[in-house]
């Protein structure tokens, strides 16, 4: 066993499940787009039972205003989203065949408006399971790039062609046939650098990119 299977992550607790997860996913969201605007958790199952007396709301709201999981002010996540004037809603929702502790958040930033889906599966491991309608198999763990991009031949190879780091997983849905849209989710070994990014914001088929980067020890749960 790992030390951190003896010990435990390093965390606000109560929960690592009910808290430390559904902090990570909701991180998650905030390193894909920032702090939005105005944010809905629907939660799912377990979640939508107990959320509040382990926490669950309030580490939600940590996440998306980008708390780390050790930051002693995950207690107070409640005020400090208000004071970024963030309008936040929780809502209970039967979210369909998914792990019972799940929440989706819908996060909308001026004319930005994302969706994820995750899983707080154990011990604070999460899965990122569905972004924009697209379903993926994500742990959060690492680099991972969202690309909005247009659905045409060749798309796919030219935005990878631009990619000289190793990938780990592709997932890529059409999302709009009328308008000629597809999402493109790239999980990468490492970050990726400012050029890298550079030439993918201007390629032709590019037309919106998120990059969502890996911090150091955020496999552990250690920010």
């Amino acid at each position: 066993m790992g030390l951190l299977e003896v010990a435990g992550p390093i965390m606000v607790g109560p929960s690592s499940s009910h808290t430390l997860g559904a902090l990570k996913i909701a991180r998650f969201a905030y390193k894909l787009m920032g702090i939005p605007e105005e944010v809905t958790f629907v939660l799912h199952g377990s979640f939508a039972l107990t959320y509040k007396g382990h926490g669950t709301d309030r580490a939600l709201l940590a996440g998306i205003v980008g708390l780390k999981p050790d930051d002693t002010r995950v207690k107070d996540a409640f005020a400090i989203a208000q004071s970024y004037g963030l309008k936040f809603n929780f809502e209970v929702s039967d979210l369909g065949e998914v792990h019972p502790n799940t929440v989706l958040v819908k996060a909308k930033r001026g004319n930005i408006y994302n969706e994820v889906r995750g899983s707080s599966v154990g011990g604070g491991a999460i899965k990122i399971n569905q972004i924009n309608g697209v379903d993926c198999d994500l742990t959060g763990e690492f680099p991972t790039l969202v690309i909005l991009n247009r659905d045409l031949p060749g798309a796919l190879r030219g935005i990878l062609e631009c990619i000289t780091y190793n990938i780990a997983n592709v997932y890529l849905r059409r999302v709009n046939a009328l308008e000629g849209l597809a999402l493109t989710i790239i999980e990468l070994d490492s970050n990726i650098d400012d050029e890298t990014l550079k030439k993918l914001r201007t390629n032709k088929y590019v037309l919106e990119i998120y990059n969502v980067k890996s911090e150091e020890g955020e496999n552990l749960g250690i920010q």
